[in-house]
C-alpha cells in the first residue's frame, strides 16, 4: 500500500489529460460537423480554456524555478494539475463558470511564488509576465489555425483565440492581484507597497464590478481583443460564429446564426 502522502500528491493528476482528451474529442466532432454543433463547440472552447489556464500557471512556475524558487517543484506547480493551485474554487471553478455563462474570461489559477528566492527584481517581473505571455502566444497560434479552417472547428478555435487575447490584456492591467501589477511591483518603493497593501485583496473584485457594471469598460476590452485577432491574421467572422455556437442555448446563439455560420 502506498503512503497517504503519495496518494495525496496524486490527487487530480488525471484532470489535465482528461480535459485534453475531451477537448480533442470535441474538436474532432466539430471538424466533422457532428450535430448538435453547439455542444461540441462549447466543450472545445471550455476545455481549451482550462488547458491554457493550466499552461498559464505552469509558465509562472517554470520561470520561477529557473529564477531560483525551487519550492514550485515541491508544491506540484509543474504537474499541470489544477488541484495544486492555492484556491481551486476561485482559481478554476469561478472563471470556468463565468466563461460558461458568457462572461468575461477572468484570470484564473494561482501559484504561490517565494519571491525571496528569486535572484533579482527582473526575475520577479518575468515570473508575472510569463502567464499573460502564454495566453498571448496561444492566441496567435489559435488565430492562425482558426482562420485557416472553414469549418465549425475553425469557429471554435477562433473564438478561443479571442478569449486568449482578452485574457492577456486583462491580466496585464496594473491592478493589484493581476500579473500586470506583479510586473511593476518589484520596482515600487516599500512605502508605496505598504500604502497599496490594504487594497490588494479588493482590487480584483473592484475591477470585476467595473467590468460588469459598465458596458463601455468591458466593450473596450473586447474591442482590443478583436483588434489583436485581426492583427495576427485571425477571422472575426469565424470568432463570431464560434461565440454564437458556444452560447447555443441563447436566443442569439445557434438557432439564429447557425445558418450564416455553416460553411
Amino acid at each position: 500500500m502506498r503512503p497517504a502522502g503519495n496518494r495525496n500528491r496524486d490527487n487530480g493528476k488525471w484532470i489535465f489529460p482528461g480535459v485534453l482528451a475531451v477537448t480533442v474529442g470535441a474538436g474532432i466532432a466539430a471538424a466533422a460537423s457532428v450535430t448538435p454543433l453547439g455542444i461540441w463547440i462549447f466543450l472545445l472552447v471550455l476545455g481549451g480554456w482550462v488547458i491554457t489556464l493550466c499552461l498559464h500557471e505552469f509558465m509562472h512556475a517554470l520561470i520561477a524555478l529557473y529564477g531560483g524558487d525551487v519550492t514550485v517543484r515541491y508544491r506540484g506547480y509543474l504537474t499541470l494539475n489544477p488541484l495544486k493551485y492555492t484556491d481551486v474554487g476561485m482559481s478554476l471553478l469561478v472563471p470556468v463558470v463565468l466563461l460558461a455563462v458568457g462572461g468575461i474570461p477572468l484570470p484564473g489559477g494561482a501559484v504561490l511564488i517565494d519571491h525571496g528566492r528569486l535572484r533579482s527584481r527582473a526575475w520577479q517581473s518575468l515570473v508575472s509576465l510569463g502567464g499573460p505571455a502564454t495566453n498571448f502566444l496561444a492566441g496567435i497560434i489559435l488565430a492562425y489555425v482558426g482562420a485557416s479552417l472553414d469549418s465549425p472547428l475553425g469557429y471554435g478555435l477562433s473564438y478561443l483565440a479571442l478569449l486568449q487575447f482578452v485574457t492577456a490584456v486583462l491580466n496585464l492591467l496594473p491592478v493589484p492581484g493581476l500579473d500586470g501589477f506583479g510586473i511593476i511591483s518589484p520596482y515600487l518603493s516599500n512605502r508605496t507597497q505598504e500604502a497599496i497593501r490594504p487594497f490588494r485583496p479588493w482590487a480584483p473584485l473592484l475591477l470585476f464590478v467595473i467590468l460588469i457594471s459598465f458596458p463601455t469598460a468591458s466593450g473596450t476590452l473586447w474591442d482590443i481583443g478583436d483588434g489583436l485577432l485581426r492583427v495576427f491574421g485571425g477571422s472575426e467572422f469565424n470568432s463570431d460564429c464560434g461565440s454564437s455556437l458556444f452560447r447555443f442555448w441563447t436566443d442569439n446563439g445557434l438557432y439564429q446564426q447557425l445558418r450564416g455560420c455553416t460553411p
